[in-house]
């Protein structure tokens, strides 16, 4: 039998049979590109977190540990990290409006970060962004009644925090793209609704009002002086601000605490982080609570906003092992923003194709990518935006598409699943690291029905956002002393 093979035609067989397979190997997506979406699970958890009860956070919150006293830079502390909604029920008759009301808020915030940077990249002098002294407090309105704010902001994770001597309690918002520190304070000339009762100044007894030629007043973007006091105040780009006086305070954090941290006193706040007291700033400028206490590093897990349960701000703590480490960039001309080092983003295993300027700083300090806690959806500049989603709809064909969404023009109907297998997403930095991102990351549920859209969205900024959507279930890491950010999956 041996003698009868044609050699020739079986060679001929195997190059075709070779051909076919490394043809197919390019054109179809393999499970190592591809993640598993648990529909049925992600459908039950957003009903569920319709009828969380808020209370059940303070049963988390006593769990705080905190290893040792944050009055060093050396030292090592950690915060519990709830996301907004274990902390305010706001009654929605359904998840589609829960699902449009945090778009409406990341919309806001979104803005609020372009107008930072716009200002910043402006030849305006800082002195033109001084308010005036009849946009600031006037001393008759300090007598009037507490009225509630609006429902709009964009504060997504708080944490519990104590503040003044002796300490307080009060639920705070933490922004990574916010630098002042600041509270709601009596008397309210308009204050709105927070969980915590307003904190009292004349209560503590550590509360130390700043000068004018303090050093923290003359770093505030927006400040005055009334009386030899400074008087301070932020906006946030969507017509929200705060304003009062600029002081120092005691900041606890479970049995430690450090003295002295700036801290705005807030008796004016509209439109702002309704449910939380105030906010604690860990962006890069000078003012932030990471500065204040000179911490080397810093890192967050944000757990998923639908599930009810809580995670940890951490500092000083050392970053876990097994993280996609980028570099931390600086951009000279604002400098809040934590900028990292993207390269490219893949889908299903396939680089997308994109100019490299596309995610850079140039000259002039526009562009670049930054990674922020307050922002929920992706952004990524138009001509990026677009290749990503034509690349994820070429992979996801065999999908029933469905109508978009608010800011998503990529949606599915999957309300016949319960699972389904979809190309991994990743961002890509240098020396081939890749962050490959959790598919509930990427195609989340925009109502109780089925509905799931793809959760990167356009902007017409040159500057381009991580957002906490794809950050949920990581571990991300500031190695403020070594210039390092790190991705770690599964570190909540």
């Amino acid at each position: 039998m041996a003698e009868t093979l044609n050699l020739p035609l079986l060679l001929s067989v195997c190059i075709i049979f070779t051909t076919l397979s490394l043809t197919t190997s390019r054109t179809i997506t393999t499970p190592s590109h591809t993640n598993v979406l648990d529909v049925s699970s992600s459908l039950h958890q957003a009903h569920q977190i319709l009828s969380f009860n808020p209370q059940l956070l303070e049963e988390q919150s006593s769990e705080t540990e905190t290893p040792t006293s944050p009055s060093s830079s050396s030292s090592s502390f950690s915060l519990q990290l709830h996301p907004r909604e274990t902390l305010l029920n706001e009654q929605h008759p359904n998840y589609k409006t829960l699902v449009l009301s945090r778009l409406a808020r990341d919309t806001a915030r979104v803005n609020s970060l372009n107008t930072k940077l716009q200002l910043a990249l402006s030849s305006l002098n800082r002195s033109d962004l001084y308010p005036t002294e009849t946009e600031l407090l006037r001393p008759e309105d300090l007598s009037t009644p507490v009225s509630s704010g609006t429902a709009q902001g964009s504060g997504e994770y708080f944490s519990r925090v104590g503040v003044g001597q002796p300490s307080k309690p009060f639920y705070m918002v933490l922004d990574t793209g916010s630098d002042v520190n600041w509270l709601q304070c009596k008397p309210c000339s308009d204050c709105y609704q927070q969980s915590d009762p307003i904190f009292d100044p004349t209560a503590s007894s550590s509360y130390n009002p700043l000068t004018c030629d303090a050093q923290q007043c003359q770093d505030l973007e927006m400040s005055a002086c009334r009386n030899g006091k400074c008087l301070y105040q932020v906006s946030y780009g969507d017509g929200s601000f705060t304003v009062g006086e600029y002081v120092t305070e005691t900041v606890s954090f479970g049995a430690g605490s450090v003295n002295r941290v700036a801290i705005g006193c807030g008796h004016d706040n509209e439109g702002l982080f309704v449910g939380s007291a105030g906010l604690l700033g860990l962006g890069g400028g000078p003012l932030s609570l990471t500065s204040q206490i000179k911490a080397t590093s810093f890192s967050y897990c944000l757990v998923d906003r639908d599930s009810g349960k809580s995670s940890t701000l951490e500092f000083n703590s050392p970053r876990p092992g097994d993280s996609v480490v980028a570099p931390l960039l600086k951009n000279q001309k604002v400098n809040t923003f934590y900028y990292v080092e993207l390269t490219g983003v893949s889908v299903g295993g396939e680089i997308v194709t994109v100019p490299p300027e596309t995610f850079a700083v140039d000259q002039s300090g526009a562009g670049g990518v930054i990674v922020d806690s307050g922002t929920a959806i992706t952004r990524l500049r138009t001509q990026a935006y677009n290749s990503v989603r034509d690349a994820f709809k070429r992979k996801t064909s065999n999908l029933r598409p469905a109508e978009g969404v608010a800011l998503f023009d990529t949606c599915y109907d999957l309300s016949s699943l319960q699972s389904v297998r979809v190309p991994t997403v990743s961002f890509h930095f240098s020396g081939d690291r890749a962050w490959a991102l959790p598919a509930k990351n990427y195609l989340i549920p925009v109502d109780g029905a089925g509905t799931y859209c793809f959760a990167f969205a356009p902007t017409t900024s040159s500057m381009s956002i991580i957002g906490n959507v794809q950050q949920q279930g990581t571990r991300v890491s500031f190695d403020l002393a070594n210039s390092l950010v790190g991705f770690s999956p599964n570190k909540c």
